[in-house]
């Protein structure tokens, strides 16, 4: 695919990772049939793929890449286990945010959103909520 007269004449750039390349902007780190052995392992041990590319100092993309390579199935996003609904309800009807409902229950937003939406709780619009309404809420409980 290329020709040999318009490959840079300085030599790849290396560091303690391994050969790195420069030619799409970002350097980019090319990882071993080794690493990427481990990364295999590693995902199916249950580690995130977000952990492991901090681990490997690469895109959590890159990793996932990886894994879909090697065949591995990808884990489906976490989402809020059916016994903590009520829970997450309750905090949510009592003015926590869908962030900190995902956060108390090591969830995405996103998910805790679906979760309480699916329990049937109307979704407050995007914003502040102020004080009064905070104290409305709760004295009609």
């Amino acid at each position: 695919m290329y020709k040999r007269n318009l490959r840079p004449l300085e030599p790849s750039i290396q560091d303690d990772r391994g050969r790195l390349v420069r030619s799409i902007g970002k350097a980019q780190t090319f990882l071993t049939e080794s690493q990427i052995d481990q990364i295999v392992d590693l995902y199916a041990g249950g580690m995130s793929m977000n952990k492991i590319a901090q681990k490997y100092r690469a895109h959590r993309r890159t990793v996932a890449a990886h894994l879909v390579r090697r065949s591995v199935p990808l884990r489906s996003p976490r989402s809020l286990d059916p016994a903590d609904t009520p829970e997450a309800v309750r905090l949510y009807e009592g003015g926590m945010t869908l962030l900190d409902v995902g956060r108390r229950f090591g969830i995405s937003q996103h998910a805790a959103r679906t979760a309480i939406a699916k329990a049937g709780v109307t979704i407050r619009p995007k914003g502040h909520i102020p004080r009064t309404e905070l104290i409305r809420m709760a004295e009609a409980k």
